[in-house]
């Protein structure tokens, strides 16, 4: 990698965030920050403590600009910052070299705040300060830490529920941890992955879990959107007119094992198609005794010239019949094979003229290649 390489690596990739989100955000650090300094201002103690602390700063970015993060929410906000602030008083006051108070604070904060499940950055910084400045006093990690935290995670629940951000940004509840039918991954796949990564996630598991199934759903239709029926139908279709015998007809599904044949006129266009289905209804299956005897009596041709049964196709045929374009996308025939029972669909072209047939299995191998 050359030196230039190098260089542009440094550089952060840009943000998919829209102008909106980042006004969002900046406005409410702003009306959030100001709500804590003019309400802890006005409850300011004599004794010199700050009424409003630098980590607050931080805080505030991580719960307006990313109020999903576990790193936002408020017992990070509230007991990272409190305990850090506690860490910071301890050391300052035991340690009296302030570079040895100040790297023991630091350290310890991280510490606590894994063990009480309260990581938050600010809480670091608040550590730092604490132990820096040398502050003695127990009561600043009441005032200002602890208030300062609290009422911006209050201010930061009204901002972002007021701008459509859910906050507190709660874990979701436990799953069974195995992969459902229409999932790649299960609960206990995504356990397992974070488990060898074994690092800090700055976004929730739940919010990760459903990124990931968007991220592969928005792939899978991308992918199926591509393909259009032309790209999937069988094109050489076997197919049946108007006066073709019914035993002709039977005899060519029953070779190919087939279900269905259109059927069409001289200029190719699509007048009908009859279906095993087409067949079975001209024989009364309600009566179960006999039924096999009845069909090959149906389909036995006739040889005297007037008969009393369906002799040709056009006869028993579906006159109304569902067609596809060739270039509608094979994503559209998903809830036409699943909810209105249709197992085979011709495909049109100019003039309404066949092209070829998609049938259930044409689509669900696309599905699983698409998958």
């Amino acid at each position: 990698m050359s030196i230039t390489q190098e260089l542009r690596a440094l550089w952060p990739e840009r943000m998919q965030v829209s102008a909106g989100e980042r006004w969002r955000a900046a406005l409410g650090a702003g009306l959030g920050l100001l709500l804590v300094g003019l309400l802890s201002r006005l409850g300011a103690s004599p004794d010199g403590l700050p009424w409003l602390v630098a980590p607050l700063g931080a805080s505030a970015v991580l719960v307006f600009c990313v109020p999903a993060s576990p790193l936002a929410q408020p017992w990070s906000v509230i007991g990272g910052n409190t305990i850090s602030a506690c860490i910071g008083i301890a050391c300052a006051r035991w340690l009296p070299d302030p570079a040895w108070a100040a790297a023991a604070a630091v350290a310890l904060a991280i510490g606590a705040m894994f063990a009480l499940r309260c990581l938050h950055p600010p809480g670091g910084a608040m550590a730092l300060l604490t132990a820096l400045a040398g502050v003695a006093s127990w009561r600043f990690a009441w005032f200002p830490a602890f208030v300062n935290s609290a009422l911006l995670v209050v201010a930061a629940i009204a901002y972002n529920r007021a701008t459509g951000r859910r906050y507190p940004h709660g874990a979701a509840p436990a799953a069974s941890g195995h992969a459902t039918d229409a999932a790649r991954f299960g609960e206990a796949d995504l356990d397992a992955v974070l488990a060898r990564y074994n690092q800090v996630l700055d976004v929730s598991r739940d919010d990760l879990a459903a990124l990931l199934h968007a991220a592969e759903g928005e792939g899978y239709r991308r992918r199926l959107g591509a393909l259009r029926c032309a790209d999937v139908m069988t094109r050489d279709v076997l197919t049946a007119d108007f006066g073709t015998p019914i035993e002709e007809a039977w005899a060519l599904m029953r070779q190919h094992r087939i279900k269905s044949l259109p059927v069409i006129d001289r200029q190719r266009r699509v007048v009908g198609i009859v279906t095993l289905a087409d067949f079975m209804r001209q024989v009364d299956l309600d009566l179960h005794e006999g039924w096999s005897d009845r069909l090959r009596g149906f389909i036995r041709r006739t040889r005297a010239t007037h008969a009393d049964k369906a002799e040709a196709v056009g006869q028993i045929m579906t006159r109304q019949v569902r067609v596809v374009s060739a270039d509608r996308p094979l994503a559209d025939l998903v809830p036409l094979f699943a909810d209105t029972g249709h197992h085979h669909l011709p495909v049109v072209g100019e003039g309404a003229r066949l092209l070829g047939i998609v049938t259930q299995t044409d689509l669900v191998r696309s599905l699983l290649r698409a998958a």
